[in-house]
């Protein structure tokens, strides 16, 4: 049906991705949001997050596509993320990935959108 309103599977798939770029935004928000109740109060709000995230997942999974979450991995600049301050770092310094800002989306081809990360130095 969605090919005789004129849509193409790369337009459904593309905005099926800004919607899942959004639900991870927003589930990051609601995360921080619930850790700031106690924990009597959160855990209802916790569990109905997860839910959420794994409906998120598995329709992504149902379309071949999948969320990719590097934080804490080491960042190499091969890899699928643009990084905001690469500027305020060395060519010598080893990063870290602090913070995902946008997830990598990756599909059955390989890499549907590259993610944005924000670094940090690597403490010895």
């Amino acid at each position: 049906m969605a090919h005789e309103q004129g849509y193409t599977t790369d337009q459904l798939e593309h905005s099926l991705i800004d919607i899942a770029v959004e639900s991870w935004r927003f589930s990051r928000l609601f995360s921080r949001v619930v850790n700031k109740l106690d924990a009597g109060e959160a855990g209802r709000y916790v569990n109905q997050l997860r839910y959420f995230q794994k409906k998120v997942a598995e329709s992504l999974d149902a379309s071949g596509l999948k969320l990719v979450n590097v934080e804490g991995q080491l960042f190499d600049p091969g890899m699928a993320a643009s990084a905001l301050n690469i500027g305020d770092f060395g060519p010598d310094d080893q990063l870290l990935v602090d913070q995902m800002v946008e997830p990598i989306i990756m599909g059955p081809e390989g890499l549907r959108k590259q993610g944005t990360v924000m670094l940090r130095k690597v403490h010895e």
